[in-house]
């Protein structure tokens, strides 16, 4: 059974909105490397759309530095499930998934591999009010910017989870990884 892990960019006052944050080549290093150890990516149709956009050859891959290319290497070959009733079609090695959440996630765990890995903000709030994500990983940023999105608005019950590893970067950011305590 693969695993589904969950990684996000968040700020100190909890904003998700990727504009919000600094990347570096240390946590651009660090995000591949989550990517490369995923099967899969899961996607719902706002992030698949906004990756497409920024990480699909061409891109903007001549405005980039040099050390963002891996990402975009990993991300573009990357196999991808979109989880949209708004999309009639996808491509950029990506495939629909349409129906009830549960079952459809459900039956991409059940297949072998190393894990699938989620991003976003709505996709992964559903999942976690189905107990479908095994890991959650929060890479937080020192800023505060006094805005939103923020995460697990409105989540339906608590998901008490237990602290598994500890990342501190340079840039004074710190990924904390999480799995759900069951």
């Amino acid at each position: 059974m693969r695993p589904l892990k969950y990684s996000i960019n968040v700020t100190l006052d909890g904003c998700c909105d990727h504009r919000a944050m600094v990347p570096d080549e240390e946590l651009h290093r660090h995000a591949t490397e989550n990517l490369a150890q995923a099967d899969a990516l899961l996607f719902g149709r706002v992030i698949y759309e906004m990756m497409e956009a920024a990480w699909r050859p061409p891109a903007q891959k001549d405005a980039w530095p040099d050390w963002m290319a891996p990402f975009a290497r990993t991300i573009d070959a990357a196999k991808k499930y979109v989880v949209s009733s708004t999309l009639d079609r996808v491509d950029w090695n990506a495939e629909l998934v349409r129906g009830d959440l549960g079952k459809a996630v459900q039956q991409l765990k059940q297949e072998s591999g190393k894990g699938l890995f989620v991003g976003g903000v709505k996709l992964p709030m559903a999942l976690a009010e189905l107990g479908l994500i095994d890991e959650y990983e929060f890479v937080v940023h020192p800023r505060l910017v006094g805005h939103g999105p923020t995460l697990f608005a409105g989540l339906s019950k608590r998901v008490d989870l237990k602290l598994v590893s500890r990342l501190e970067f340079a840039s004074g950011a710190v990924a904390m990884r999480y799995e759900p305590r069951r």
